[in-house]
């Protein structure tokens, strides 16, 4: 028996299987969009099951992004959204070139009028407005239609004497419309302002990507303002700030986590216990009696 262990096998080994490119063929039978790649990991997993989880990642936890109807139907009780200003579109004041064309297949893409949806809703019973920007549409960007969309709806949660929620994803001012969308940050700030010094609750929540004139005017504003793991928030691109302190940065420089260590952030929260989280605020400051209007 142990002559047989180091006896030499004389069998003929067995051919090794190597997973072989499909072909086109193949390809063209699996349905567009069923699989997706985890941007962290790169792990491919059934993209119906990415969504069940409410597009994290079930490797790493990654949040991919999502869209402003997914998000509003994540966290709004059902049958409750009211959408506001929903047909409001961009004009090309500037005359850029292309910018309609784009701004039209934009709409065609995401079936969406503009980078943001607005309107009020219950959260576990508790009604509030809210303002989800979608960085499907023209990156999130920020032009005069989403300004005042914003700037409406603050307006009509101090009407109503809710709670305002705004979830940020954007990439930045729009350049296609210059000094009028750069307008908007003073235009939401001051509506901010006004509704903070009614009495109103604001709750801040940004979410990858949150840059430029976005998170230096209306994201920071929040009396809670949160984040989602590993989202990117700051004003300027990483590679101008190295270049202009000449020094090398952290290597999780303006991510949501290097933001609550610095004290930026009131806290980093999974998306499956944001509702949660956001429910329990509400329920301090509305259903507490916290708030006087």
């Amino acid at each position: 028996m142990l002559r047989d262990l180091f006896t030499k096998n004389t069998k003929t080994p067995k051919k090794r299987k190597y997973a072989t490119i499909p072909s086109e063929h193949m390809r063209q039978d699996v349905p567009e969009g069923i699989m997706t790649k985890c941007k962290k990991c790169k792990k491919i997993m059934y993209t119906k099951e990415l969504n069940k989880n409410l597009k994290v990642c079930l490797n790493c936890g990654y949040h991919h992004q999502m869209t402003a109807p997914e998000r509003i139907e994540s966290l709004i009780d059902s049958g409750t959204f009211v959408e506001y200003d929903k047909d409001m579109t961009s004009e090309n004041p500037l005359g850029f070139p292309d910018y309609l064309e784009k701004l039209e297949k934009d709409r065609e893409k995401t079936n969406l009028s503009e980078a943001i949806v607005t309107g009020e809703g219950d959260i576990e019973g508790i009604k509030v407005v809210v303002a989800v920007m979608d960085s499907h549409f023209r990156m999130g960007s920020m032009g005069s239609v989403v300004g005042e969309k914003i700037t409406r709806a603050i307006e009509k949660a101090k009407e109503m004497h809710v709670p305002f929620l705004i979830f940020t994803a954007s990439g930045g001012a729009r350049m296609q419309e210059g000094v009028l969308s750069l307008m908007q940050m003073a235009k939401t700030s001051a509506a901010l302002k006004m509704f903070s010094d009614e009495g109103g609750l604001i709750i801040s929540i940004m979410t990858h990507p949150t840059t430029g004139g976005v998170s230096a005017s209306f994201a920071s504003l929040g009396d809670y303002n949160l984040a989602e793991p590993g989202a990117l928030i700051g004003f300027a691109g990483r590679r101008i700030i190295e270049q202009t302190i000449r020094e090398e940065l952290p290597e999780d420089f303006q991510t949501s986590e290097f933001l609550l260590k610095h004290g930026q952030l009131d806290g980093v929260i999974d998306r499956h216990d944001l509702k949660e989280t956001l429910t329990t605020i509400l329920d301090i400051h509305v259903a507490g009696g916290d708030i006087e209007w």
